[in-house]
This record gives C-alpha cells, structure tokens and sequence, in this order.
C-alpha cells in the first residue's frame, strides 16, 4: 500500500508543485491541507482539504479520521498545524510546543538564553507604550523587530534614541502590536539547512550571506553554498545550531537556522521548524538531482535520508530586492542576463500592475536568479553580473500604469 503524507501549506507556489512531482516519482499520495483551498488549482486530481491555520482546534476535527503516514509543512504557521495534526496521528514530526516556540520570538530568546546560547540581550515592549521610555531602556544600536511579523518584514537597526522612536513609530503604523528589541549583534550572517531525526541534526547545506546585512533595514539578497569558510566557523555554524534546535526541543522534520558571526563565536538568531522557502529552496539540489523537497518527503513518511548530500556543485540564489516603491511595469536585458556563464534560470516573480512595497514595510522580491558552477566566488559572480544587467521599470503609483507591448 502506498505511504499517505499530509502536506501543510498556505499558497500553491513551486515548493508544492515539487513536492507533487517528487510524490508522483516515489508512488507517495499527498493530501494538500491548505487555507487557500478556494482559490487554487487541484494539482494532483484530488480535493485538498480546507483548513485554517489560525484555528487549530477547527482544522484538527477537519482533519480527523484521515490515515496518513506521514506530515510535512512549507511555512512556518503551516508548520504549527502540521505539529499539531502529527501529535494526533501519532507520526513523527516536531511536537507542537517546540513549532510555537519557534514563530514566537520572544520565547525562542528565552530558550536560547536559558540553554547557554549567544543572543543579544533583548526587551518586549508594547506597540501602544511611549517610544521615549523605551529608547531610554534600549541598548545601542539595537533593532525593533515586530512579533506578529516574518523575515525581514518591519525589522529596523535604529543607532540612537531619535532613531529609536522613529523606528517605533514606523512599525506601529503597520498595525502591529508588540516588538522586540535586541542588541545588533555585528558579524556574517549564515544559513543552516538540515534535517532532524530522534533529536539528531543532519546539516545539508550551510549558506554564506555575502552582502553585509547591518541596516537600518535587512533585506536579504544573496544565498551561496558551500560556505567559504574555514572548518572550524562551520562547525561553531553545526554546533549552534544543533544546540538550539536541542533547546526548542525539535525532534522530527526539516530544520532552517539563521547566524551570525563574529570574533565572540555564533550567535543564534532564529530557527524554524521547516525547509528553507520558496524558490529559495532551488539553491539546495542534492546527489543526483534530487531536490530537496523529495529528501523532506522521504523523511516525513519514514524513509532513511542519512546518506543525503549536495550534489557537489556549488550554487545559490540572488533575491532581488526591490529598489524603490511603485507599479511594477517591466523588465528589461533578461537574455543578456540569461546569457551570463554559470546562470541556470531567472523567475522574476512581480507581474505587470503590482503595487512594489519595499522594505521595511513590504514583503516580496521582484524575483529570484539562480547560479551554479565549481566554485562558491563563480556563483556569486555569475549571480552579481546577472543581477546587473536587469532593468526594472517601476512607475510612481500615481503615474498611470500602461502595460508594455
């Protein structure tokens, strides 16, 4: 009989469609549980199963009765669903505490803290208190970063206590309503991706950040892999993450960690208990050809992965970052940058008409440049020449909007 594995997800993007493909090659029945079930496209012939992710225990007796094998989940609030449903199916997955403390940020801090982790110090503070009093807590420099938000989306560096209340004042009026303050903690910015059975890290990639992430806003953009540094920084990377993953208590699935450091060692910033997102997951293609979502997919429904590695080529990602506010409208010089050595494919995401928010108060890239090659600095070449010869034609929201021929 066929393996049955649960999928947890918000939006039918690439990840599902790989994840279907993958399924389709294993003989693996998915079942897509997803809160956009109204609007989407049935991608293996058989109705997904509406749920909300805000309402646990509702989705829970949706879900109930069902016989699977298995749970996976892209997306971090998918992810907590998916903790939960695993518990009542009695499947391996990471528990459903260990998947809250992951979106809470304040929590997380306290875990990392109490296990003897590096983090910076850190304050919670109400979006409807008086900014002034808490500048005058705060540690400099120091970063505001929005609990009910995600990524990038509202984190702002702020230097002194003028740039404090500013920064406060710009978050509250994205309607948040709590925010976090930390330390800025200096150094390189990593990513860890692996997978977690019994307890145990398995590390597939470490991503180097090679542009300087220090503010005021902190856009990613760059995403290269192998990492170039020395043995001894990438094991402090494997460590530190292990240890936190130990300290949130996740136990079974996919595990993506973000660092950084510096002379002092690793720092620990965050870790979630699912794979890597979006698009971005492209960048981690494993022995092969398999991609990293196949990998997920035989882990969930209990299949060995411990001989799963990269399949030796370097590669990565550029996330193309939005460089002003406006109506998107066109790109231009797409072949000159497709032509580039060692570029293997370019998605640019935005469609003519849409309204371009960039950060900190957007969420969204214009699009995404993949690269592979021999070496880590050819990758990052090849994705920085690429990114050169784009030109995105951006309208002032008030201009009127003409779609090009």
């Amino acid at each position: 009989m066929a393996k049955h594995l649960l999928l947890f997800a918000a939006t039918t993007g690439y990840q599902i469609r790989v994840f279907a493909a993958a399924a389709r090659r294993l003989g693996v029945d998915v079942t897509l549980a997803t809160d956009r079930c109204h609007i989407m496209e049935d991608p293996w012939g058989d109705r997904a199963i509406a749920v909300k992710f805000d309402r646990i225990a509702e989705s829970l007796d949706t879900l109930r009765g069902l016989q699977v094998d298995g749970v996976a989940a892209v997306g971090d609030r998918p992810a907590l669903l998916a903790a939960e449903a695993a518990a009542m199916f009695g499947v391996p997955f990471h528990s459903p505490a260990a998947a809250r403390a992951c979106i809470d940020k304040n929590l997380s801090r306290q875990l990392f803290q109490a296990a003897g982790l590096r983090v910076p110090s850190f304050l919670r503070a109400a979006l409807d208190s008086d900014p002034a009093e808490i500048a005058a807590r705060a540690p400099y420099p120091c970063v505001l970063k929005p609990l009910g938000l995600s990524a990038s989306r509202g984190v702002i560096r702020a230097d002194d206590p003028a740039a404090f209340v500013a920064a406060f004042r710009r978050i509250a009026r994205m309607g948040e309503r709590e925010l976090q303050v930390e330390s800025y903690i200096p150094g390189r910015e990593f990513a860890v991706e692996g997978v977690i059975t019994a307890g145990k890290l398995q590390v597939i990639a470490i991503f180097d950040k090679p542009d300087p992430l220090d503010g005021p806003f902190f856009e990613e953009t760059l995403y290269i892999t192998p990492s170039r540094e020395p043995e001894e920084v990438r094991q402090a990377l494997i460590d530190t993450t292990a240890r936190a993953a130990e300290a949130i208590g996740l136990r079974h699935g996919p595990v993506h960690a973000e660092l950084r450091y510096n002379a002092d060692g690793a720092w620990i910033l965050e870790v979630h208990a699912r794979p890597i997102g979006g698009l971005c997951a492209r960048a981690v293609r494993l022995a092969d050809g398999i991609p990293l979502e196949e990998m997920i997919l035989v882990h969930a429904v209990g299949g060995d992965v411990r001989m799963a590695a990269l399949d030796g080529e370097a590669s990565g990602v550029m996330m193309i970052p939005i460089p002003k506010g406006g109506v998107f409208q066109s790109v231009d010089g797409m072949e000159r940058a497709l032509a580039i050595p060692g570029i293997e494919d370019i998605e640019i995401t935005a469609v003519a008409g849409q309204l371009l928010v960039p950060l900190p108060e957007g969420a969204s890239y214009l699009g995404f440049i993949f690269a592979r090659g021999e070496r880590p600095e050819d990758v990052e070449q090849a994705l920085r020449r690429s990114h050169a010869e784009l030109t995105f034609q951006i309208a002032t929201a008030l201009e009127t909007f003409r779609p090009s021929s």
